[in-house]
């Protein structure tokens, strides 16, 4: 006999799922949202994070590095000019044709970076520097000019005073300038490779996607237990999107920021300084020259050159021994160690220099400052100069080596990042729904 249910009895439930709890479902819709808002919020601050740094690594291999080299060649060359002009001063007339060559060089080079600064338009806070040189670099030119035609003519002295004034005028106001505009450029280098190489929002990123790795796992640890299924396949995937996408995140940003401070520290820096011990330099030999020209007795030159020996080294505090820190191995550190003797060979010679000029003594003293021997103080100047260019040369190798590594380490990551996230998103939205689609 089948037993009736009483009238008004409710009927036996169908169970379709085996996930129990009144609040559930609305559970699992604030699994769904939270879920797949983070991964979208994730793939946008993430996308935005790795495209300033990878914008600001291109930026500093491709655009302000080289605007750094410009602004420092454009301070070389002019002073390199001055050198050699009043070099050529001092061997002619007639002066020689390779001093010659050397110095329109040097102008012709001041003339294309110059030119190469202005429209690239780095910086607006450089117009001004940029235009003065513009303007006085033909002034410049001009005065020595006159130097040499006067003396062309006989008239050595006269000669000698607009020398001294074309130095005057590098010295007082195109080496300002140029340094001013190196210094601005090599700020924006600075501040380039600081945006490329900073933590903050990269940090945040990875805190997020730790954030989401850990709440999905406890939401598909949740599902196991009320659903007794092992796998959630759409969680899975989300998991496995962020996992990757962490570890690669991770890798490439520390690999990008391990080789662009390889690059500033023993690439950049190291040259910035060989360079300014170049700079340094010359300006040592315009003392030690303009001192033989001026003939006026004055100690100013001497002393000068004197404060410029410290500076350059070798010894501690000097430029040489920071380059020589800096990028302690390598090809960079071999040119700084024969630097460094040849410096201190060039200031023995120019001793003798100094010491003929107090004895009046101003044939020796002439053959000394420009006689092609090797003993000579243009030979010592010479060595040191070549032997700081090869340090450049060796130390911007580096340089270029390290930021381009470090700007392609973020090759396809911001895109990889979308992708991600749409996995994430796409994957937790799909592994939910179909639970939530057991309720209705």
């Amino acid at each position: 006999m089948t037993a009736v249910a009483p009238a008004g009895a409710a009927a036996p439930a169908r169970t379709r799922t085996s996930l129990r709890g009144a609040g559930t479902p609305g559970t699992l819709r604030l699994m769904l949202i939270t879920l797949v808002g983070a991964s979208a919020l994730w793939g946008i601050l993430g996308a935005w994070t790795v495209g300033q740094h990878a914008s600001a690594a291109a930026q500093v291999a491709t655009s302000s590095e080289p605007l750094s080299l410009d602004a420092r060649q454009l301070y070389q060359s002019l002073s390199d000019a001055d050198v050699t002009a009043t070099t050529a001063f001092l061997a002619g007339p007639p002066e020689p044709l390779a001093v010659r060559q050397r110095y329109e060089a040097d102008l012709a080079r001041a003339a294309a970076d110059l030119s190469a600064l202005r429209a690239a338009d780095a910086n607006s806070a450089d117009a001004p520097a940029l235009a003065a040189i513009s303007a006085d670099l033909p002034v410049y030119a001009g005065y020595v000019q006159q130097a040499q035609a006067y003396s062309a003519l006989g008239h050595p002295l006269t000669g000698g005073s607009f020398m001294q004034v074309a130095s005057e005028q590098m010295h007082l106001r195109l080496l300002p300038a140029a340094r001013q505009i190196y210094t601005s450029q090599n700020a924006a280098l600075g501040a380039a490779s600081a945006r490329a190489t900073g933590l903050p929002l990269i940090v945040l990123v990875l805190l997020l996607a730790v954030a989401i790795g850990v709440a999905l796992l406890r939401t598909q640890r949740w599902l196991t237990r009320r659903t007794h299924r092992i796998v959630n396949y759409g969680l899975l995937a989300a998991t496995a999107a962020v996992i990757v996408a962490t570890v690669w995140l991770a890798v490439a940003f520390t690999t990008a920021r391990t080789d662009l401070e390889r690059s500033l520290g023993h690439g950049s820096t190291p040259a910035e300084l060989l360079a300014r011990a170049a700079i340094a330099a010359q300006q040592a030999r315009a003392d030690e020259v303009l001192n033989l020209i001026s003939r006026s007795g004055s100690a100013s030159f001497q002393q000068d050159f004197t404060a410029m020996r410290t500076t350059i080294g070798p010894g501690s505090g000097s430029l040489l021994a920071a380059a020589a820190g800096a990028a302690p191995t390598g090809a960079g550190a071999q040119a700084v160690a024969a630097a460094e003797r040849d410096a201190s060979s060039w200031y023995s010679v120019a001793g003798r220099v100094f010491r003929l000029d107090v004895a009046a003594n101003y044939a020796a003293e002439t053959r000394l400052v420009i006689a092609p021997g090797a003993g000579g103080s243009a030979a010592g100047f010479s060595r040191l100069e070549s032997d700081i260019g090869r340090g450049i040369a060796a130390d911007q190798v580096v340089f270029t080596a390290g930021a381009t590594a470090g700007s392609g380490a973020f090759g396809g990551l911001e895109a990889g990042i979308i992708v991600a996230a749409l996995i994430m998103a796409a994957g937790s939205g799909w592994g939910l729904t179909r639970r939530l689609a057991e309720y209705r």
